[in-house]
């Protein structure tokens, strides 16, 4: 079907939220690459990704005029494909969660009140679907991040699909955006470019595995955490660290705390004055943390990547 320019679509929104700190964690979100951008001027942020089921592709443009105010939503779609391209966008942003208690976690513990404060409006920014966390997560074993983020740009613009991307304003023009290769397009590939033979073949498996609705975010979030890690720890390729991303990062859920992210243990071990805890220690510390658990996490992350940076 032949892709058509929607009018703007409300994204409701419950608790705080700010596009423009979504935007700027964005713009420090290495595996991101070519797939978004952010327009400064224009307060827009604008994604190209193929959308499941059908996985043909969209182009969408988000904006906010002013933090906590109405969330707006333009694609580039098959009028088909509207539904579920909107309900992409609003997981990439977190906004398929109820937030109007994540304030509340910040009245009766410090450090997420210094957190919020520091990082206001701030929701986890996810990968476009569980199958491109899973592609990256392939990627990006034993190479820097710069690296793989370079490699799955590179791949977009061999193999994947050119989105118009619509402006998101009035005085502004369209973009092009490359599309990460859709499962089915990747299982077309006798060899999918620059990468090694055994990530090729864990990539297919990857591209079946979507295919067979394993990688649905729907579907992973509707299991116990414990369950959809273990179902994601059988791709090939995917370990713990890999299987956690996959379902916070990639499907969105809400409350796990990861037990394979060092950077994140180290954070909350200084936050919290913690001495040599052990992973269980810091999962009773999270325990406050309910029901927003990634939430927090993705808090810590953002706020040590903004440390990190020059003065």
């Amino acid at each position: 079907m032949t892709a058509m320019l929607s009018e703007w679509i409300d994204l409701p929104v419950s608790g705080p939220f700010d596009l423009g700190a979504s935007a700027r964690f964005l713009e420090g979100f290495t595996p991101a690459g070519r797939q978004s951008y952010v327009d400064k001027g224009g307060g827009s942020l604008r994604l190209a990704f193929p959308a499941s089921p059908s996985w043909r592709p969209v182009g969408a443009v988000v904006r906010q005029c002013e933090p906590d105010g109405p969330v707006q939503v333009r694609l580039t779609a098959s009028p088909a494909d509207v539904p579920a391209a909107v309900g992409h966008v609003r997981r990439i942003l977190s906004l398929d969660v109820d937030g109007a208690g994540f304030p509340e976690l910040a009245r009766r513990d410090r450090v997420i009140r210094e957190l919020q404060a520091g990082l206001p409006g701030l929701r986890p920014v996810l990968f476009h679907s569980p199958y491109e966390a899973a592609c990256w997560s392939i990627l990006s074993q034993r190479v820097r991040m710069t690296q793989a983020a370079t490699l799955k740009d590179q791949i977009a613009r061999r193999v994947g699909v050119k989105v118009a991307v619509p402006a998101g304003a009035a005085e502004l023009s369209g973009i092009q955006l490359d599309a990460f290769p859709a499962p089915r397009r990747l299982l077309e590939l006798d060899h999918v470019p620059l990468v090694a033979d055994v990530k090729n073949r864990r990539l297919r498996g990857v591209a079946e595995a979507a295919l067979e609705g394993q990688l649905d975010a729907a579907y992973l979030r509707s299991i116990p955490a414990a369950d959809a890690l273990r179902e994601l720890a059988q791709l090939p390729g995917i370990g713990t660290f890999s299987a956690e991303l996959i379902l916070l990062r990639g499907a969105g859920h809400p409350d796990v705390f990861a037990t394979a992210e060092p950077r994140l243990h180290k954070a909350v071990t200084t936050a919290y004055g913690l001495t040599s805890p052990s992973v269980t220690d810091l999962e009773r510390v999270a325990e406050d943390w309910k029901p927003y658990r990634t939430w927090v996490s993705v808090l810590f992350r953002a706020r040590g990547e903004m440390a990190a940076l020059p003065a």
